[in-house]
């Protein structure tokens, strides 16, 4: 069998994930694919992953093509065979072992939201800078803007073809909260998850609308609500618990709605809406921004489409029209497979792998930045306190007629 010269091989980037679950196969599948598909200057190697049970990491490590299994973090950003750290734990870790693996000398990607506080988040900007005068980046894993009909989007905007922007709405809406026997997991404590929806979610539609607009959002006015107070415990614990048909409960300390208007910098309006009580919505994400010329449309559950209204055209042909975003002049597309074959969620986890290891290579500074995270941060507590403010309902004056 001829065997490849190994001096034409691209030199070796070590890859250390911390954490297995969901985002961790997300993030291991895009690792694992994205040198297979786009010419890099560096070579992705699977080097280790880390998790706090033995069995539980080793498979995860077994099925995903990890080398190496870790049973503490702080093992695996000692280890030299890792010169990047892939964070995809619960936003209560995020800002210890970010600081931890950037003052270690590691370059750093990590999950959305960057963390559970503002006061977090700015540490954790405050070390990337640190980090990155000796050559080293941090990113935020928002993989949404990595889904090439947004980045398509977004240039498409930054060129004006809509025009001044009037208004940006956008709605994130789940349903695998409804039952209200679903059990208490990290993601419905405070403790561990910062928030509900509003993180979970938030964060996403926050930074795809601000990414889009190219512009940061200056107010905001918020509504929250938590549907179902109480959930079934999974530990068994008894402190502060309620028995509910024989089942040990506990207080759901995050949101499970969102909602809130914005405005951005130069004005335009933006609405959003982020629930995980949506019955019937599995992932749907739609945005739609408006702007003097035209608007554009997107909705995730199909991904590879913008919808597209041209204002100046006669009124009697206009309308929103399909761009098919599929064609090699695409971003990412060149990459992947003949026009109108479509691409998937987890194609945007190898884009943000591409995008990083060619960042790392050429020594470029990237977004989403850290900073980037605090932003958005920044507009989460926003949200939360505005939510605080208008818990307590303004009446308003009975109409004396019958709601027809």
């Amino acid at each position: 069998m001829e065997q490849r010269d190994s001096r034409t091989a691209p030199p070796a980037l070590g890859v250390g994930m911390v954490g297995y679950s969901f985002m961790g196969a997300a993030h291991s599948q895009g690792w694992r694919t994205v040198g297979h598909v786009f010419d890099l200057p560096l070579r992705p190697v699977l080097a280790a992953i880390a998790g706090r049970d033995a069995h539980a990491v080793r498979a995860a490590a077994d099925k995903h093509g990890w080398a190496a299994a870790e049973t503490d973090w702080r093992a695996l950003i000692a280890r030299d065979d890792v010169q990047l750290v892939d964070i995809c734990t619960p936003g209560d870790s995020h800002a210890e072992i970010a600081i931890a693996a950037l003052e270690a000398g590691k370059h750093v990607l990590c999950e959305k939201p960057l963390a559970n506080s503002v006061a977090e988040a700015e540490a954790m900007v405050a070390a990337a800078e640190a980090a990155r005068s000796r050559g080293q980046l941090a990113m935020v894993g928002f993989n949404y803007r990595r889904v090439p009909a947004l980045t398509f989007a977004r240039r498409f905007i930054a060129d004006g073809r809509l025009g001044t922007l009037r208004h940006v709405r956008v709605s994130y809406l789940q349903d695998w909260l409804v039952d209200p026997d679903f059990p208490l997991t990290w993601r419905l404590q405070r403790e561990h998850a910062g928030s509900g929806a509003l993180g979970d979610l938030g964060a996403h539609i926050v930074d795809l609308a601000q990414f889009l607009a190219g512009e940061v959002l200056v107010g905001v006015s918020a509504q929250m609500e938590t549907f179902v107070k109480e959930r079934p415990r999974l530990d068994g614990a008894s402190s502060g618990l309620t028995a509910s048909g024989g089942t040990l409960r506990g207080p759901v300390t995050v949101d499970d709605a969102a909602v809130f208007t914005g405005r951005l910098a130069s004005g335009a309006l933006a609405t959003f809406e982020a629930t995980r009580m949506a019955s019937g919505r599995k992932n749907a994400l739609r945005l739609e921004v408006n702007g003097e010329s035209g608007s554009l449309a997107f909705d995730l559950e199909r991904l590879n489409e913008l919808s597209f209204h041209d204002h100046r055209e006669p009124a009697a042909t206009a309308g929103f029209r399909r761009i098919d975003v599929t064609e090699a002049e695409h971003p990412y597309l060149e990459g992947w497979w003949p026009p109108g074959h479509p691409l998937g969620y987890e194609h945007t986890f190898s884009h943000q792998a591409r995008d990083l290891v060619e960042a790392i290579a050429s020594g470029t500074d990237l977004r989403p930045s850290f900073a980037d995270g605090l932003q958005v941060q920044r507009v989460l507590a926003a949200v939360e306190e505005s939510a605080r403010k208008n818990s307590v309902y303004t009446p308003v004056q009975a109409v004396e007629a019958e709601v027809r």
